[in-house]
């Protein structure tokens, strides 16, 4: 699977062209034109890189690192200024980021820096086995699911199920990809199983919150998404 980047980036044609050149190398990359926007789409998705701007309305580029951090998103941040000073840059790195790039900059440089974060997006893949979407959390290790902190119990079949909405967010899953990618089965039009055990989530995960995450879509599958 392609690695999947989040730009944060006010001026459109900068975003852009990011856009542009990265998808050019096979990166799966989303744009987000302010920083309440980029904490949104970081919050709700999971991505592997985050690059964002630092001079933003609203909301600048170090408030943004810093609510990532604070809700825990772990995925290394790139963040981009026309502010080049040593106080500039220890700013940044202090509310979380990991690399600094000065505008302006050669596509290639940041190609470079891209890729170098990429690999320590490995290696913290290694070490944190925790999935967040929404308000809710996966311990793969643990096999265990928190919801607004409240320990949900799942049984296996459910935590696998639960495990590839997260890992597939927002995305339309078919019953028949259900059956084959989670259980190795082939899917059997005559039974309602899928049904069944999407039913089972619904009433665990989702029935005593409001903020829905499983949703039908009619005729062809699935999707976790927020309302």
């Amino acid at each position: 699977m392609n690695d999947r980047i989040l730009i944060i980036e006010d001026e459109i044609k900068t975003a852009q062209s990011l856009k542009k050149g990265l998808e050019e190398y096979n990166y799966q990359v989303d744009c987000a034109l302010e920083g309440e926007e980029g904490v949104r789409l970081a919050s709700s998705n999971l991505y592997d890189l985050i690059i964002s701007d630092i001079i933003m309305p609203n909301l600048n580029g170090v408030e943004v690192c810093n609510l990532l951090r604070d809700q825990g998103i772990q995925a290394p941040i790139l963040l981009l200024t026309a502010l080049g000073t040593i106080d500039d840059k220890v700013e940044g790195f202090n509310a979380g980021a990991d690399d600094y790039l000065v505008k302006p900059f050669e596509f290639k440089e940041l190609l470079a820096r891209v890729r170098a974060l990429l690999k320590r997006t490995v290696i913290l893949r290694d070490k944190s086995n925790i999935l967040h979407y929404a308000d809710m959390e996966l311990d793969l290790d643990a096999k265990s699911v928190k919801r607004e902190n409240e320990s949900i119990p799942l049984t296996a079949r459910e935590f696998a199920l639960m495990e590839y909405f997260f890992r597939n967010p927002e995305r339309i899953i078919s019953k028949t990809e259900i059956a084959e990618k989670v259980w190795a089965i082939n899917f059997d039009t005559g039974t309602n199983v899928i049904e069944v055990y999407v039913n089972y989530l619904r009433n665990k995960v989702d029935k005593k919150f409001s903020n829905k995450l499983i949703h039908t879509a009619h005729g062809l599958g699935y999707i976790l998404k927020r309302n």
